[in-house]
């Protein structure tokens, strides 16, 4: 039976409508994507062929994007290899709230606890601070948080452990989920902290130039060899995108090896210091010299910190570079310049001197002098009128030849030390008779206490007059070192004759019944030296420059001085039988009864001579005999200064302060009481007595050989041991 044809028709109608909509859909979606290639073609044509210089030009620009790679900055060592200055790694510690992984839920329920870590170990801000800081970034919607919120810069690696620990970061390893970013930065160190600071001297930045370099000291005089030689990185194309990689390498500066000795340095800054508090002065300058090498091995500048509530002394402006009128220790140049040229003849007439003397029309006056003196003995007795009087007739018709005679002695050279800022002296060019008679005893001069050192170095050494230097060597980046060899500024400054009839007329002023620095005496180390003392020049408040800017031109000092105001130094030298070390003291402004140059700064080399002595620095072998061992009692925590007290107490957590005790007393020809004290008070006390001292361990002293109150005469050795209980 077959079907009925009307309903094969309706059933037939829907399948070809259904393909035509079909072929339809297809043929629009032909055309789209025949429009879209169309499209792509004629833009790949533009870019490929017509725009091709352009897109070719974009990406080499890319490519050739360069960037500086900066190199290490070398090192600044100690004369035995100590590390002065050196690089080391510090990370400054972040979060990125808007990590894609960050667990924001378990973040804000931390908070209590995050705040309380954060206020502990990054004081001084508290937990309401960290609170706020947080909050504020948590009221943002994710795209405006912060990626960089800083939670604390330039932290050692134990700091970054210590954070890692802290609730929430520790409960998550990865740092997506926590945001935590630690970023590596690089500071410059100083393991000595304010040792010879000035010296050393520090870097920094400035605006127009963002790279750390040295700014003062030796990190800004040798800043080209230390810091090296930045490198250039480019772009390259990697499976990843692009990357930086190096083009020219970075070379890593030199290490600079100096000529201080941490041991030295140590002795001449606590010499320095304990005299400027004794003597309530404003500043206080010191260098200690070797003869043979000029090899600088201490140098402290130490000024008074007005800003103190209590007094004490910081580093601050470099004065051993500085220029001021020296007073007497002028007279040893102009004697030296007097022998050389024959003027000074030390076996001669008795000049007539007295306390007072017109020349020039000018009345001059001596304190120390007799009626009567010959010139072998001008400078023991410090005799402002001998020395006029013994100049003036050879230079009266020509007075500006003293100056070229000190000139030509080396005496105005550049030593070119390696300290910044380093000045030579001053003198007037043309001087009238009237200011030649002063400049013959150290006014109208303005000399450095680096030149006064390094000249007296140079009649200690014979006559040679070595360069003095702070830096003897350098180690390049490969770690080959290259050791600069000593110079002189004049091989023979004077004759080794006149040099050693010099220096015993400086002796004289420690030894003979004359000399003005009799208090020196000592029997383990002979001192030899010249004392100073000058009036403090008012200070010259006049401008420097005119309204439009240019310099104007003013004499280097004013006329006029501070009553009762004076600046006093002590340079000298030790050994005096075989010279190893020169030494200069300036004080300026000691209150009485330190006012006078012997008494602070002669005293504060005669300390440093003995200690250099106590330590067998001075190729003496104090002899050290081994006494019984201790008898076993615990140790009891003493001070020789009843202020430490509390310090210990503190510091050793005591419960029973009772337990601090005072040593014994001292007993003259015995060895002191040092059981129980710090290493300091120690050294200084045994030192100050005469005693080497030889010591092993950290902490206070328990046990030392010989016993207290062992007879022993000075140059004895005594061996300590320390411990912390």
């Amino acid at each position: 039976m077959s079907a009925n044809p009307s309903s094969r028709r309706k059933t037939e109608q829907p399948v070809t409508t259904n393909h035509a909509f079909v072929v339809g859909r297809f043929g629009i979606i032909f055309l789209l994507a025949s429009v879209v290639a169309l499209l792509i073609a004629i833009n790949l044509f533009r870019n490929t062929v017509i725009n091709a210089k352009d897109w070719n030009r974009m990406g080499d620009s890319t490519l050739a994007d360069t960037g500086v790679i900066m190199p290490f900055r070398g090192e600044i060592l100690a004369s035995d290899g100590s590390i002065l200055a050196t690089n080391l790694y510090y990370f400054n510690i972040m979060m990125d709230m808007r990590a894609d992984g960050f667990k924001i839920i378990e973040f804000d329920k931390a908070i209590p606890q995050l705040v309380d870590s954060f206020a502990h170990y990054f004081t001084p801000h508290d937990t309401a601070y960290w609170h706020e800081k947080i909050n504020r970034q948590m009221a943002k919607t994710k795209k405006k948080r912060t990626r960089n919120f800083v939670i604390a810069k330039a932290v050692p690696q134990v700091m970054v452990d210590k954070v890692k620990s802290f609730p929430f970061f520790k409960d998550f390893r990865r740092a997506s989920q926590t945001g935590l970013k630690v970023e590596p930065v690089i500071r410059r160190a100083y393991p000595f902290g304010e040792m010879a600071r000035l010296s050393i001297g520090r870097v920094g930045q400035l605006a127009e130039d963002p790279e750390v370099r040295g700014r003062s000291g030796l990190e800004c005089a040798l800043d080209t060899l230390l810091f090296g030689k930045p490198g250039k990185s480019l772009r390259r194309l990697s499976n990843r995108g692009t990357k930086r990689v190096a083009q020219i390498p970075a070379v890593n500066g030199f290490d600079v090896y100096t000529t201080i000795d941490i041991t030295m340095q140590d002795i001449l800054e606590s010499e320095l210091g304990n005299m400027l508090l004794d003597a309530h002065a404003e500043w206080g300058a010191a260098m200690l010299m070797e003869v043979s090498t000029g090899d600088i091995k201490a140098i402290s500048n130490l000024e008074l910190d007005k800003d103190s509530p209590e007094p004490r002394y910081i580093e601050a402006l470099n004065r051993c570079v500085q220029a001021y009128e020296p007073g007497s220790v002028m007279k040893v140049m102009t004697m030296a310049v007097g022998l050389e040229k024959g003027f000074a003849k030390p076996i001669s007439r008795q000049f007539e001197v007295g306390r007072s003397a017109v020349i020039c029309n000018r009345r001059l006056s001596d304190t120390h002098s007799p009626a009567h003196l010959p010139i072998s003995r001008f400078i023991e007795y410090s005799s402002n009128i001998g020395m006029a009087k013994m100049t003036l007739p050879y230079y009266e018709h020509n007075t500006r030849q003293f100056k070229q005679d000190l000139k030509d002695m080396g005496f105005f050279d550049s030593f070119n030390t390696g300290i910044a800022k380093e000045r030579p002296p001053v003198f007037i060019s043309n001087p009238s008779r009237l200011d030649l008679s002063r400049m013959a005893f150290g006014y109208a001069t303005m000399i450095p206490p680096l030149y006064t050192c390094a000249f007296y170095n140079a009649i200690a050494n014979d006559g040679k007059f070595v360069r003095p230097r702070l830096v003897k060597g350098l180690r390049t980046p490969e770690g080959v070192d290259s050791m600069i060899p000593v110079s002189y500024v004049r091989e023979h400054m004077m004759s080794p004759e006149n040099a050693a009839i010099l220096r015993k007329m400086m002796r004289g002023v420690v030894w003979e019944e004359g000399g003005t620095a009799k208090l020196l005496r000592n029997d383990l180390v002979e001192i030899a030296g010249k004392t100073g003392t000058c009036k403090i020049a008012l200070e010259d408040k006049r401008p420097r420059v005119d309204a439009n800017g240019d310099s104007i031109k003013l004499p280097p000092f004013k006329g006029g001085y501070m009553d009762g105001h004076y600046r006093v130094t002590f340079c000298g030298f030790f050994p005096y039988e075989n010279p190893k070390y020169t030494c200069i003291v300036v004080i300026n402004d000691p209150k009485v009864p330190f006012r006078g140059p012997a008494v602070s700064s002669g005293t504060v080399l005669k300390n440093v001579a003995l200690k250099l002595y106590a330590r067998s620095l001075l190729n003496d072998n104090p002899v050290f005999t081994e006494q019984p061992s201790d008898d076993g009692h615990a140790t009891v925590y003493s001070s020789f200064n009843s202020r430490r007290k509390a310090e210990l107490v503190s510091d050793l957590h005591i419960r029973h302060p009772r337990a601090i005790r005072r040593p014994d007393p001292a007993v003259a020809g015995c060895v002191p009481d040092v059981k129980g004290v710090s290493i300091r008070e120690a050294l200084t006390k045994l030192e100050a007595s005469g005693y080497a001292v030889d010591f092993e361990g950290v902490g206070y002293v328990f046990a030392q050989e010989p016993d207290a109150g062992t007879p022993a005469v000075p140059g004895t050795k005594v061996k300590l041991s320390l411990r912390y209980d």
